[in-house]
């Protein structure tokens, strides 16, 4: 067995069972204790589990679904920083689907230079934040989720099938040529694939932190995605990655 497909084993195991011992990785991929331990640097440096004595627990920050007053403060001038790049991407009278992440919120707050946008999205948080915006707002409705403030469920995927968007925007916990887009919530995750379907662009915001991460739950594939927003230079493995995904990299 490869390296990469031991450590891709690795990953899906702590998922499951959030801490792994060395001595039982050794024995059930048949490598020595030293290797394993390679692998869990590996995925340390990756932000996906943190070593503890004998082991590695999940790294709770990737893979914890934190609620959206905590998110919103988190690398706040990055997310501000990818608004102002992504914000020629979107042209007066577009419609749009938004996902509930923080950095589509900061990158709705830079959208005010544009002319009548209709914005359909499963969170609750904008419509109270952009209540007064000149935008037209459609909310999915759903099962709220306190946490995050969005809105899920079989309501929610109804009201997106029901249209048909010039532009998708989402966020995510984690980039990862192996794992692809992943995030930490699976309701929310599971809408966003249908909102997917449904639009005729797809633009991925993220800041540098998500690049080589993965997270509990796939979101959706690379080559859904048209346009990816991040706010610096992505290493040549990545540039090299997107261009063969026929992905156009802004930053």
């Amino acid at each position: 067995m490869l390296a990469i497909e031991r450590r891709k084993k690795i990953i899906d195991m702590i998922h499951k069972e959030k801490h792994i011992m060395v001595t039982s990785l050794s024995e059930r991929f048949h490598v020595s204790e030293e290797t394993i331990r390679r692998d869990l640097e590996k995925l340390e440096k990756s932000g996906i589990v943190t070593r503890t004595y004998g082991g590695a627990v999940l790294n709770r920050q990737i893979n914890e679904d934190l609620p959206f007053t905590t998110r919103k403060e988190m690398n706040k001038e990055l997310k501000q920083d990818i608004a102002v790049k992504a914000n020629p991407l979107i042209k007066d009278g577009d419609t749009i689907m938004a996902d509930p992440s923080s950095t589509v919120c900061e990158f709705l707050r830079f959208l005010n230079n544009k002319k009548n946008l209709t914005i359909i999205t499963n969170s609750i948080k904008y419509l109270y934040e952009f209540v007064h915006t000149k935008h037209h707002f459609i909310s999915t409705g759903g099962d709220l989720r306190f946490r995050s403030y969005s809105l899920t469920g079989s309501i929610a995927r109804e009201t997106v099938n029901k249209y048909n968007v010039d532009v998708a925007i989402f966020s995510c916990k984690g980039l990862s040529m192996s794992h692809g887009i992943t995030d930490s919530n699976e309701p929310e995750s599971d809408l966003k694939t249908v909102m997917v379907k449904q639009a005729a662009k797809i633009l991925l915001l993220v800041d540098h932190s998500k690049f080589d991460k993965v997270a509990f739950v796939k979101q959706f594939e690379f080559k859904d995605v048209d346009y990816v927003v991040t706010d610096r230079k992505p290493s040549a493995e990545w540039l090299n990655f997107f261009k063969k995904q026929g992905i156009t990299v802004i930053y």
